[in-house]
């Protein structure tokens, strides 16, 4: 089963969730910014695909940052945060059991997930 991870009132997250219902493909939703993210997933996700890209640097949870927090960011420090403000994690993350993608990339998507 396919597991979406974000936010609900996310606009990409709502393209997200119609790109799957188009393709009917069924999934779970897991919403972090209600029910948190495990520092252990995190950590899974980071090895896979890297702590910059996991880190949404466009939204405003990042710009309300202070600019210290923002040009002394390292692994470390993003994976804390990111946990404690899950807000800062780029949206959709999906899994599969073979895939995990982040971001939203239809073209992507289409290659990973109905392959």
């Amino acid at each position: 089963m396919l597991t979406i991870y974000g936010i609900k009132n996310c606009d990409t997250m709502k393209k997200a969730f119609a790109w799957l219902q188009a393709a009917g493909i069924p999934y779970e939703f897991h919403d972090y910014k209600r029910s948190g993210i495990s520092a252990e997933m995190l950590q899974r996700w980071e090895k896979t695909v890297g702590w910059e890209t996991l880190l949404n640097r466009r939204g405003t949870t990042w710009r309300k940052l202070p600019e210290a927090a923002q040009s002394g960011i390292n692994r470390e420090n993003a994976l804390l945060l990111m946990q404690e403000q899950p807000s800062l994690i780029k949206r959709p993350v999906v899994e599969n059991g073979t895939a995990l993608l982040c971001g939203f990339d239809p073209e992507r998507w289409q290659e990973s997930l109905q392959a």
